[in-house]
């Protein structure tokens, strides 16, 4: 598998999109993700690409989030 790079990351009411630098888009539920779900529009607008661009930190909320485990769950609930 290639290597899962972040471009952009941005979000609506339901779910978190991000941008692969290859041009495919992953879009999560936030409901997956508790700590997304509670934060202020400003908290989730303050990330930062990590690990070459293979991960997003949000530092205020101390979260971090590997973009391959997006992939992952995203097949899993999918093939359920």
């Amino acid at each position: 598998m290639n290597t899962l790079k972040g471009k952009t990351i941005h979000f609506d009411d339901r779910y978190l999109h991000v941008e692969l630098e290859d041009g495919r888009i992953i879009s999560t539920p936030m409901t997956w993700y508790q700590e997304l779900q509670q934060a202020s529009l400003n908290q989730l607008s303050n990330y930062q690409l990590i690990c070459h661009g293979t991960g997003i930190e949000w530092p205020a909320l101390d979260y971090h989030l590997s973009i391959e485990s997006m992939m992952l769950a995203s097949s899993l609930k999918k093939a359920a």
